[in-house]
């Protein structure tokens, strides 16, 4: 009767053992396919200014673009990628400290970016050009500021995460919000590259 029991018991475990696994897969697998919706609207919105780059309405167009801090925007965000990866090598190494420290590392750098965009977008503005100038204008705040939507909804999301690793440790739900966090920020950095080429680069060129 007791080894019955014992063994039912054991059941019940792996049972709930196995349904946790379910459940983290399916959520990594939601994820994925957020990423590709994502993909489709920055396809879009790429598509988009491209037709609407020349249309400035006789107005400011591409030589507003001040390329020097574009690149030290560039240089900040795909160094904050890099700091993502350490994240995640110190969470497979078992260093919770490490972890945080370099999750604070990456989100001050993503903040860093932020500030220098808005600071972009500021000065465009007080230059004449704001989202109701032109449709080529429309297109660029459009794009630019969608990518930096995202990149700050990555920055709510990693100190939250944050806390959750300081008062849980690493455990398989936090190590799979990390493996995600990362993987989209990385995302955002190669979305970026593309903004980086295709409208500033093309542009002053």
């Amino acid at each position: 009767m007791a080894n019955s029991l014992n063994h039912e018991m054991m059941n019940e475990h792996q049972h709930g053992h196995d349904g946790h696994h379910d459940q983290e897969e399916l959520r990594q697998f939601g994820f994925w396919i957020f990423l590709m919706t994502d993909v489709i609207l920055f396809s879009v919105l790429f598509a988009t200014y491209i037709v609407l780059s020349g249309s400035t309405n006789g107005g400011p167009g591409t030589e507003l673009f001040e390329l020097n801090g574009i690149i030290i925007s560039t240089f900040v965000l795909l160094t904050s990628s890099f700091t993502s990866g350490l994240a995640v090598l110190a969470m497979h190494q078992g260093k919770k400290n490490a972890l945080i420290n370099w999750l604070i590392v990456t989100a001050l750098l993503g903040a860093t970016f932020i500030t220098l965009e808005v600071t972009e977008f500021m000065t465009l503005v007080h230059e004449g050009a704001t989202i109701g100038t032109s449709a080529f204008w429309s297109a660029f705040f459009t794009l630019v500021g969608t990518h930096g939507l995202h990149v700050s909804i990555g920055l709510v999301w990693m100190v939250a995460l944050m806390f959750q690793i300081k008062k849980y440790g690493i455990n398989p739900v936090t190590i799979r919000k990390v493996n995600i966090v990362s993987l989209y920020w990385h995302f955002l950095d190669v979305v970026w590259i593309f903004v980086f080429t295709i409208v500033y680069l093309m542009g002053v060129m």
